[in-house]
């Protein structure tokens, strides 16, 4: 392939990084800054701990219906409006003081998110071909990790410059980008539109479609199996060992405000390091191996994290996980695109983040009750050990010859069957 075409060929998902990079950006800056506005306000680190409940709770409220709305209008303009609709939540956010009123914002805010996630899937697996996919996959790892290191230093700034509103507005104007940037990329859906979707939502619809994502499901097993372990290992991790992550280095490691900031900073450069290593080799690794190896991997790095006793020793294992983690996410993300339906891919993700959203709920509270009666650490462990075990079943399960031909190429219309 020439030059010429490379960069044609990479011109639409190269302004597709761009603008998803600014929204992550944006996205790092206005949780830092939320947290300590909420902070502020209340003077209490439960009122911010909500924060982080209602980010499942709108995936509850949300994904019951929103598959169903994706998959029947144009997506491309959705990204548009969901953009558009968190840009101005988001500036109107500082204008209340009330903090019911800032849940009930936030709560709307991630209710746009939980639709933007499986509506910007549908649309990258139409826009970029099968032998993209895991190339771009892979950029799409480093942009987030890049968001991961670059928002909170940017968040930093403005707070020495300024205040948290002010990195609250930053974020609006990033998403307000992000919308117009979107609006360049191609039309893939022109015969359909926001104001005319094929069929009304209504309840038999929703019933009919939850109906055909469950015979999707029973017709395509091995799919829904490695869809549902890989979500059960981040499950484990986000919400179950995530959740205890400051109180562990505060209460078992004895760290200082600074040690767990540095810390949080190593584990940023090992995504970061994760990341570009991942793009240069992607190609030569394949996505069961990625899948596979990358979820056992980041299990051992958060077993090395909860068996530690020193700094040294949690910074290894922060940043195995960190390396780790985009290998895991560019295989699970090209497999997910390649094996699921292009038209059903809003209502199967929205199902199934309904489905996690639950799990995440449940796990948090679970970890969470077990941490206040037991003791931190023999929890955390308890939880690598449950995600290395969920890791372990997935790799073998990836790596089944016989199953070889679903990480091969795109096999939306060979392999998967009638829904």
């Amino acid at each position: 392939m020439t030059l010429k075409r490379i960069l044609e060929s990479w011109k639409y998902p190269s302004i597709l990084l761009v603008g998803i990079g600014i929204a992550n950006v944006g996205e790092w800056i206005y949780l830092i800054a939320l947290n300590l506005i909420v902070l502020d306000k209340t003077g209490s680190p439960l009122a911010v701990s909500v924060l982080y409940i209602l980010r499942p709770l709108a995936a509850l409220f949300t994904n019951v219906w929103a598959g169903s709305l994706i998959d029947r209008i144009n997506k491309r303009n959705l990204m548009v409006s969901l953009d558009l609709i968190r840009a101005m939540l988001i500036f109107i956010l500082p204008l209340y003081s009330s903090i019911w009123f800032i849940y009930f914002i936030v709560l709307f805010i991630n209710m746009a998110s939980s639709m933007f996630r499986p509506t910007s899937t549908a649309y990258k697996t139409k826009l970029i071909p099968s032998e993209q996919r895991k190339q771009f996959n892979s950029l799409y790892s480093l942009v987030t990790s890049g968001g991961f290191l670059i928002g909170p230093a940017i968040a930093g700034m403005l707070f020495l410059i300024g205040t948290p509103t002010l990195a609250i507005y930053v974020n609006s104007i990033a998403y307000l980008l992000s919308s117009i940037i979107t609006l360049f990329m191609p039309n893939l859906e022109k015969d359909m539109t926001w104001e005319s979707p094929t069929q009304k939502i209504s309840l038999e619809l929703l019933k009919e479609d939850w109906r055909i994502v469950l015979n999707f499901s029973r017709h395509n097993v091995y799919i829904m199996i490695i869809y549902l372990l890989f979500s059960c290992v981040m499950v484990v991790m986000t919400s179950g060992i995530d959740s205890l992550e400051a109180a562990f280095a505060k209460e078992v490691l004895r760290l200082t405000d600074s040690d767990y900031s540095f810390l949080v900073s190593i584990a940023g450069a090992g995504i970061a390091v994760g990341a570009l290593v991942n793009t240069l080799f992607v190609k030569k690794i394949s996505i069961p191996f990625l899948i596979g190896f990358g979820a056992i991997f980041v299990s051992v790095g958060y077993m090395v994290y909860a068996c530690s006793n020193s700094f040294f020793i949690a910074a290894v294992g922060f940043f195995i996980v960190a390396f780790f983690i985009a290998f895991a996410n560019t295989g699970y993300l090209t497999f997910y695109q390649n094996n699921i339906p292009v038209e059903l891919m809003g209502r199967i993700g929205s199902v199934y983040g309904f489905i996690e959203a639950i799990l995440v709920i449940v796990a948090t509270i679970l970890f969470g009750t077990a941490a206040q009666f037991i003791s931190i650490q023999p929890v955390v462990i308890a939880g690598t050990i449950v995600m290395l075990i969920l890791a372990i079943t997935l790799c073998m399960t990836c790596l089944q010859r016989s199953k070889a031909d679903f990480y091969q190429i795109s096999i939306q219309d060979e392999n998967v069957k009638s829904y």
